[in-house]
């Protein structure tokens, strides 16, 4: 049964914003905040697989102290740029 859009986005905002660390909360409802009603569907899919990894690697990787995955590449690209002032001034 495939997921409608609406509500995958829905569930993504909600495990974006109810992550392990408050840092990645912050870092990651900024972001469902200003791009998940533009994504598409492979968008949404990544993202989606995006939150299954560990908060402390994400928040490496936004942060730049270790260098995510190449299939994340784009999206954390995404993702960084919005975190400026939770990881660094």
């Amino acid at each position: 049964m495939t997921e409608d859009i609406s509500v995958k986005r829905k569930r993504l905002y909600m495990r974006s914003i109810r992550r392990g660390i408050k840092e990645m909360d912050l870092i990651l409802m900024a972001f469902s905040d200003a791009h998940l009603e533009q994504m598409d569907a492979a968008g949404l899919d990544v993202y989606d697989k995006l939150l299954s990894e560990n908060d402390h690697d994400l928040y490496q990787w936004v942060s730049g102290q270790a260098r995510e995955p190449g299939e994340y590449a784009d999206i954390m690209a995404q993702i960084r740029a919005g975190a400026v002032g939770v990881t660094k001034p």
